[in-house]
């Protein structure tokens, strides 16, 4: 079943509907809420093996094609994801490797900046172009990076001439790595902020510039977080093609991902909503464990940010969170709005025990640094594999799942060892080393500006930036 036109519904239910380039071009719904398909498109098994033996260009295009309907068909889709896709450095674009009898890895890190992220921007930035091509239309991309998505989203787009990207980081919260992929980028469109503060303070001023009409008022704004639709449509394709290797649909699949702002875990939601067969969806969180205390406990609450060696989840507010709360209250976008309203003043939120039966396809664990240091160290010493902090925190969710062992689980590994090298080495003795085609990152010049963690001064310097 495809998605109509104009068929794209806010989760706090007080904003227009939208088609598929609209939710693209938007991002952020008027109401503040997120934009999801009124209702899940669904495959049938016959149709899902019907996708065996496709490449990973042709599987995403069948797979997203129903997100699509009325604005693209699926070979204009085809057409976008071998251009978006060209580019990884591996024929199959998100391998699978094997580490022992029950446990696989999913590797998304061969894009451009070596991470997850790439899967998904690389789209996004030959959507955003399709649609704007042939309009006067300006576009000014707002977003907050914990680490990965800011380098992936600028690689995306820089030089595109009808969009700006302003990227929000926490300063000096983010490796070396990842904070040069995006400050060493010098297209005139691109503008790097380092603010004072977390990547939730970062998040909060992006999700208010939306609601702000001085600022969407003048400017077109648009997203390239996960809170924008396409982004997260595109990562669902990954779930797909990995259980299709391990046997879907005749055979179940765990997967467990490390996780902060519940993007990444929802797409596989979104997977199984469609009808791959899903055995449990792991949410593998850091200290920072709000997910996995909402789960396990129904306590739902902000604490402070402690920072890691695995940034991109040192996150307290998981955006997408909101997109299950949505579905597992009925759909009742007024519902939502009120919990959410709520949350944003309070702080904290209770899921019943209800809400938590209803989320049963969820399961989570909590890793401490020595936990992913021994996940690092077992990768290598057991499989020769070297793994960066966050795939490290899935894989120890994953060995510790208590799955039969007859369902394979798959652990998503969402970016190179080579961005986190210092706690590569100290798990492991070994320093990876760069890929060559990035291997000049750190002899390049850097751009960025440091900002206050103060919504007025980050909204200022994007007003007297962005070209109208």
């Amino acid at each position: 079943m495809a998605i109509n036109s104009k068929d794209y519904i806010s989760t706090r239910g007080n904003a227009d509907a939208l088609d598929f380039s609209g939710v693209t071009l938007t991002g952020l719904a008027s109401d503040g809420g997120l934009y999801v398909p009124r209702t899940w498109p669904q495959f049938t098994p016959g149709q899902i093996v019907a996708m065996r033996g496709l490449s990973y260009v042709d599987l995403a295009a069948r797979v997203m094609a129903p997100f699509t309907a009325g604005v693209l068909t699926e070979d204009e889709l085809g057409g976008l994801c071998k251009a978006a896709y060209g580019s990884f450095a591996h024929a199959a674009v998100t391998p699978l490797k094997q580490l022992d009898s029950q446990h696989f890895l999913l590797e998304l890190f061969h894009g451009p900046t070596l991470a997850f992220k790439d899967v998904a921007l690389q789209l996004l930035g030959q959507l955003f172009e399709r649609f704007l091509t042939g309009t006067d239309k300006k576009l000014t991309i707002v977003g907050a990076t914990s680490g990965d998505t800011g380098s992936a989203a600028i690689d995306a787009v820089a030089g595109r001439e009808q969009i700006e990207i302003f990227m929000l980081h926490p300063h000096q919260r983010v490796s070396d790595v990842q904070r040069r992929q995006m400050t060493t980028i010098l297209a005139p469109n691109v503008h790097n902020i380092a603010i004072q503060g977390s990547f939730d303070d970062a998040q909060a001023m992006v999700k208010r510039m939306f609601g702000d009409r001085e600022v969407n008022g003048p400017l077109t704004l648009s997203a390239v977080n996960s809170i924008n639709w396409a982004r997260l449509m595109a990562q669902v394709v990954y779930y797909f093609a990995a259980a299709l290797r391990l046997g879907a649909p005749e055979r179940p699949i765990a997967f467990s991902v490390p996780t902060g702002n519940f993007g990444d875990v929802f797409a596989g939601y979104v997977a199984a909503q469609m009808g791959l067969p899903v055995e449990r969806l792991i949410v593998a969180t850091n200290v920072n464990d709000i997910l996995h205390r909402a789960l396990s406990k129904g306590d739902y609450s902000i604490d402070e940010v402690t920072p890691t060696a695995a940034p991109s989840m040192d996150i307290q507010i998981s955006s997408n969170f909101e997109r299950l709360l949505f579905d597992l209250e009925g759909r009742d976008g007024s519902t939502t709005a009120a919990r959410m309203k709520w949350f944003e003043q309070m702080g904290k939120m209770v899921l019943s025990a209800d809400m938590r039966k209803k989320a049963s396809l969820f399961a989570s664990t909590r890793a401490d640094a020595d936990e992913m240091a021994l996940a690092m160290r077992w990768a290598h010493e057991a499989c020769g594999e070297i793994i960066d902090p966050h795939s490290a925190i899935a894989l120890h969710a994953a060995r510790n799942a208590g799955l039969a062992a007859e369902v394979p689980i798959v652990t998503l590994a969402t970016a190179h060892p080579a961005k986190f090298p210092d706690a590569v080495e100290r798990a492991t003795g070994l320093r990876p080393s760069l890929p060559r085609r990035v291997a000049q990152l750190f002899d390049r010049e850097e751009r960025f500006d440091v900002l206050p963690g103060d919504y007025e001064a980050v909204r200022n310097y994007v007003l007297e930036r962005a070209v109208r």
